[in-house]
């Protein structure tokens, strides 16, 4: 899962060249992330993801990890998302989807990102919505709002970053497989870690006010319970299969 993800032509926002350009959101607005199965998310946002996703951290052994909630159970498959491309009523919608179409991209010096806006997005143009920039050039409200939101989430994702990396550098993560078995089909969800309880309990007492200190220990807890909620995604994955299946007969010539 890249930064970049679900960007078709993400270019960096430019006060002459989007001088004009204003933004109102589509109908369909989430259509974008209806092909995906996971989010990454950060820590301050456990509490309220874990009601509804089961939280997984993502990563390789000897690679950096992440974590994300999941919404849906195969490939390339939202069950968040309705064909119309709006998100589950009352659901909790991940910050990464939220911030779409806009996104801070990495620079070639690290410390700095800039600024980027999905030009593909259908919901920009010149002629309605809510202006990016007003007459003198100057970021109008909305885009200070949205400026701001990014630079929390790119803090935020960091301080997530670090808690994953940190929860696998101390043994607690074991790789976690979901299969899903559809008609005899049988696919599988990998590259998903999850914390062991047998590793969490047998840790180091010297480690435990580390973790305690750094919120880590509230954030394991809230991935924990939310892994309850599988089960509630496959209930999803059920009722979308049916519907699919009466709609493909439906369409089957007489």
């Amino acid at each position: 899962m890249t930064t970049l993800m679900f960007y078709e032509r993400a270019v960096p926002l430019n006060r002459k060249r989007h001088l004009k350009t204003k933004i109102e959101i589509s109908p369909n607005h989430y259509a974008f992330a209806a092909r995906t199965n996971a989010l990454p998310i950060a820590s301050t946002e456990l509490n309220d993801a874990a009601r509804y996703y089961p939280i997984v951290f993502v990563g390789k052994e000897k690679g950096s990890f992440n974590i994300a909630a999941l919404v849906g159970l195969r490939n390339q498959e939202n069950l968040m998302v309705n064909p119309d491309g709006v998100w589950e009523a009352g659901a909790y919608i991940p910050a990464f989807a939220r911030r779409y179409p806009f996104v801070l991209a990495a620079t070639n010096d690290q410390d700095k990102f800039t600024v980027c806006v999905d030009e593909a997005y259908p919901g920009l143009s010149e002629s309605k919505g809510t202006a990016l920039f007003d007459e003198d050039g100057a970021e109008s409200a909305y885009l200070k709002g949205v400026l701001e939101f990014l630079q929390v989430f790119n803090r935020e994702m960091q301080r997530t970053s670090a808690f994953a990396n940190r929860m696998h550098e101390l043994g607690l993560l074991t790789p976690k497989t979901i299969t899903v078995d559809r008609k005899g089909k049988k696919q599988f969800l990998e590259g998903l870690w999850v914390i062991d309880d047998a590793k969490l309990g047998g840790l180091d007492d010297a480690r435990v006010p580390e973790l305690y200190r750094l919120g880590y220990l509230h954030w394991i807890s809230a991935h924990r319970i939310s892994l309850g909620n599988l089960a509630g995604l496959a209930t999803r994955l059920d009722e979308h299969s049916q519907l699919t299946d009466e709609k493909t007969t439906a369409e089957e010539p007489a």
